[in-house]
């Protein structure tokens, strides 16, 4: 992987390509992976291949995802950054109801830490607003997890320009983590708007629009390498904001994906991805 850093809230510098955590879980997002042996491997290879900054969440699983982390890495090494996120319940397999009352995100806070094996959280991202909450309370009780030590940075997840300014009035906010690849562009001005102010950009569901895009399926045949290689180094060429997490629950797939770090996209190339030309 030769891919550049970010720094995270000025005093947690990881490396721009990371791994998000989501896929080492069942079918719908829902309870324990086929094999916990090949989840946990999936795990050990993320580090050894360089990758510093893991992305996960109490939900995935729900609790699997958190639980295999620190059965596969505790004691973790000196350098990982383990970012989790708080906000959303799991009635079932694909179902995914927000929750933002202050006592939930304690309550949810709480176990990720005990499941993490963790005394403060690194960064903290409130998973998706509450349209039955308002989000001041939301974003204040994770104000107070911070002030007693336990969130070390907050970040906010599946936003709009005007919730991330509601937040940043109530705290520091040093990353957003909304859907962004080559097909949906919904959060163009955010990714632009991070990149101003120093805020990192995590893209979720990164890997999209692989088959309509011609340029991407050039490119890959240029440089040789698949077009999920080529929509992760347009998102590390499209702005130096950008944290692409890919995630997966293969080896295989895992090092194809961080290879992805080492492709160089030309200007013309990123352009015509990006269907400026």
């Amino acid at each position: 992987m030769s891919t550049s850093t970010i720094d995270l809230g000025g005093d947690l510098t990881v490396n721009r390509l990371g791994f998000g955590a989501m896929r080492i879980t069942g079918d719908g997002i829902w309870g324990e992976p086929k094999s916990r042996d090949e989840a946990k491997a999936v795990l050990r290879r993320t580090v050894e291949l360089g990758v510093n900054f893991i992305d996960t969440a109490d939900s995935y699983g729900p609790e699997v995802s958190e639980i295999l982390i620190a059965e596969a890495l505790h004691p973790y090494p000196e350098d990982l950054v383990i970012a989790t996120k708080g906000g959303l319940v799991r009635p079932g397999p694909g179902q995914w109801v927000p929750d933002g009352r202050p006592e939930h995100l304690r309550e949810a806070l709480e176990g990720s830490l005990r499941r993490l094996r963790l005394e403060q959280i690194p960064l903290y991202q409130f998973h998706r607003p509450d349209p039955n909450v308002p989000l001041e309370d939301s974003i204040g009780a994770l104000v107070e997890l911070k002030d007693q030590g336990k969130i070390r940075h907050i970040g906010v997840s599946n936003v709009t320009e005007e919730q991330l300014r509601a937040a940043q009035r109530l705290t520091p906010i040093v990353s957003v983590q909304n859907r962004y690849n080559v097909d949906d562009r919904r959060s163009e001005s955010l990714v632009d708007l991070c990149e101003q102010e120093g805020l990192a950009f995590l893209p979720w569901a990164p890997i999209q629009g692989l088959e309509e895009n011609a340029a991407v399926r050039q490119a890959a045949g240029t440089h040789g390498v698949t077009p999920h290689q080529i929509v992760l180094a347009w998102l590390l060429a499209r702005s130096p904001s950008i944290l692409p997490i890919p995630g997966t629950g293969s080896v295989g797939h895992l090092e194809e994906n961080v290879a992805a770090g080492s492709v160089r996209l030309s200007p013309a190339e990123v352009a015509a991805i990006s269907g400026l030309v």
